[in-house]
């Protein structure tokens, strides 16, 4: 009899644990097909509105053929305007031309999760207007950048959280656990609680780092063009 209750208790536990998988679907992954080469990023279900726009925008095939087309080294690399589908980085000007694709223009509202999302190196973020314009920190629908970043003293960690506390208005404060990542791993702190992070890469961060050591002019476009040939929404 005891034998039998233990069977069943086994049974009930795989059921509930098969049960719990269905109801947990893994991480939505979008791999970029690059000329460089292959990056793929999981999005974080934490931020759903972004989450679901670039998976909207990579199943519409909005992403293909556009450029990374704002680069700086030891910082982030940017893509995801559509006026560069057809120009490259150094025909590129950042006031023009105009794009007839109505979603440049739109924006989406921030989901900023810090210190759960935050701009560790590989971090997927959404990029927008400055805080002149949207104060409540909206995001662009189709800009993203990928970050790289650098790794920082305790000293310059102190001089990052001044920035980010006179940013924030001092309602962001880097915890020691954030603080020891951006000193081995690298990151850009001074953009924490201030944009929307919603993913991170899983495989090709050493493209994002052979893409951020290009050569670029003067406004930051890459002279070499670094374009996504696909974005694929993994199954």
């Amino acid at each position: 009899m005891r034998s039998m209750r233990r069977y069943i208790a086994l049974l009930l536990g795989v059921a509930m644990a098969v049960a719990c998988s269905e109801q947990t679907p893994a991480p939505k992954r979008v791999a970029l097909e690059t000329t460089e080469g292959r990056i793929v990023v999981e999005l974080s279900d934490k931020t759903p509105l972004h989450r679901d726009n670039f998976v909207q925008l990579a199943e519409e095939g909005y992403f293909d053929s556009l450029l990374f087309h704002r680069v700086i080294e030891n910082f982030m690399i940017q893509g995801g305007d559509p006026r560069t589908r057809t120009i490259s980085g150094r025909e590129f000007n950042a006031e023009g031309p105009e794009t007839g694709d109505p979603r440049y223009w739109e924006e989406i509202d921030a989901e900023i999760l810090f210190p759960t999302l935050y701009h560790r190196r590989g971090a997927l973020a959404a990029a927008r207007e400055g805080d002149v314009v949207n104060p409540q920190r909206r995001s662009s629908r189709t800009q993203f950048y990928i970050v790289w970043g650098r790794t920082f003293t305790d000293e310059q960690l102190d001089a990052q959280q001044a920035r980010i506390s006179r940013a924030t208005q001092g309602k962001v404060t880097l915890p020691d656990s954030i603080r020891e990542v951006y000193r081995t791993i690298g990151g850009t702190p001074h953009l924490d609680g201030q944009y929307t992070v919603f993913g991170h890469v899983v495989e090709g961060l050493e493209i994002v780092d052979k893409i951020q050591r290009t050569a670029t002019d003067s406004l930051d476009r890459p002279i070499k063009d670094a374009r996504i040939i696909k974005a694929t929404v993994l199954k």
